[in-house]
């Protein structure tokens, strides 16, 4: 198992980030591992959406499994190989909006057996979406 964790802290409101969150399209303009998104069910984001992720020689089929704007979003995409899980909730906090991104890898079958090599290599990717999600949402780090 692979995890990341990041959190930001941005003046936007709930709402506009976890609309901008809950629309996968927008991956691509903050994490450099996204190379292309294309939306197969709904209209942005939403409840009962799917979208094709492509990464680094893969495209994965995400599918909404959780949408409770403006809080909670959970979308899971699973191939042969792996099972990928991003939880965002959102909340407010005095005069900010504080975004937390939980991102889980799970290697299946044989391939379980990579699962360290995966989690120092999904820190990296993490670290560089992370940056992405502060930049595009105007935000600091929260530790």
């Amino acid at each position: 198992m692979a995890r990341y964790v990041t959190k930001v802290r941005t003046r936007r409101s709930a709402d506009e980030v976890f609309a901008y969150m809950a629309d996968l399209r927008n991956f691509a303009e903050w994490d450099p591992g996204v190379k292309k998104v294309v939306q197969i069910v709904g209209d942005g984001g939403g409840p009962d959406t799917e979208f094709d992720v492509t990464v680094t020689g893969t495209t994965l089929r995400y599918v909404t499994r959780e949408h409770v704007a403006p809080h909670q979003l959970l979308v899971v995409a699973e191939s042969s190989t792996l099972v990928s899980t991003d939880r965002v909730t959102v909340e407010t906090a005095d005069d900010a909006t504080i975004v937390t991104y939980d991102a889980d890898l799970q290697l299946k079958g044989v391939f379980k057996v990579l699962g360290p090599a995966l989690s120092l290599a999904f820190g990296r990717i993490g670290d560089r979406a992370a940056a992405g999600m502060r930049r595009v949402l105007d935000g600091t780090e929260v530790q």
